[in-house]
């Protein structure tokens, strides 16, 4: 079936997998909501492809999403698509972090997906279509030393996204919860010196792999979805033999 919409909202928009979906969505004629803290990295996203267009806003703020939400159906139609891809992925052991900026990444990355899927959400349920697209992680279901934090607002997105699809189906919109692998985007530059020995030696996988993915979930009708080779494996072995996946992480981490 493919996507047939005309109006979609991309949080995360300035740059990495947001700003790549909402370029992929504008080629095909869709008009983009683009959403991000980061106004420059908007206007670029913006000048790539004028059919998007950009909402300075930060996705832990819920009057201004809900306001965003108003002001797009009002101005550019129902929204047809939600990709919920902003996130930050901050470093560090959980004890050397403060409680302030663990709550920040639980917020961003869990509270924006939240604030904004409780927005569009019921829109889409009322008018009996639409995708809904969660961007969860590998790290929600593999947790490792140093990216503690974010691996815990991931398996939030995961746990929060799969109870919803459970309670609304039926109703006509598409589920999917994208847990990728290390991927090759800027968010990379964010893990620093907080990453764990050996990160550098991690594969990334391509942006475009996991949009690939996206699509051929929604038409398959598949919730989860596990882009890159080996990365179901990682998955199943976490679930069944989760003491010998540390071990794995532990080794895989020594200098």
């Amino acid at each position: 079936m493919g996507f047939t919409g005309h109006v979609a909202l991309v949080t995360g928009a300035g740059s990495g997998m947001g700003r790549l979906s909402a370029w992929r969505l504008a080629a095909q004629g869709v008009k983009v909501a683009a959403i991000d803290v980061d106004e420059a990295g908007l206007d670029r996203a913006a000048r790539h492809a004028p059919m998007i267009r950009p909402f300075v806003a930060d996705v832990r703020d819920t009057d201004a999403i809900e306001q965003i939400v108003k002001e797009v159906e009002a101005d550019l139609g129902p929204i047809d698509r939600v990709v919920n891809a902003a996130a930050i992925a901050p470093t560090a052991r959980l004890l050397d972090a403060p409680a302030a900026d663990i709550r920040r990444v639980m917020e961003i990355n869990y509270g924006g997906v939240v604030n904004v899927t409780m927005a569009t959400l019921p829109g889409m349920i009322e008018r009996g279509h639409g995708d809904l697209i969660q961007f969860g992680s590998l790290a929600g279901w593999l947790p490792s030393p140093h990216f503690g934090a974010y691996s815990a607002t991931k398996a939030a997105v995961v746990s929060f996204s799969e109870t919803l699809a459970h309670e609304c189906a039926g109703t006509g919109v598409r589920f999917v919860c994208v847990c990728p692998p290390v991927v090759d985007t800027p968010m990379l530059d964010q893990v620093g010196a907080g990453a764990p020995p050996g990160f550098d030696r991690v594969p990334a996988i391509q942006p475009e792999a996991v949009l690939e993915a996206i699509e051929d979930a929604l038409e398959r009708g598949q919730f989860l979805v596990f882009p890159g080779r080996g990365t179901p494996t990682l998955w199943r072995l976490r679930r069944f033999t989760p003491g010998l996946v540390w071990k794995l992480i532990d080794r895989a981490q020594r200098p």
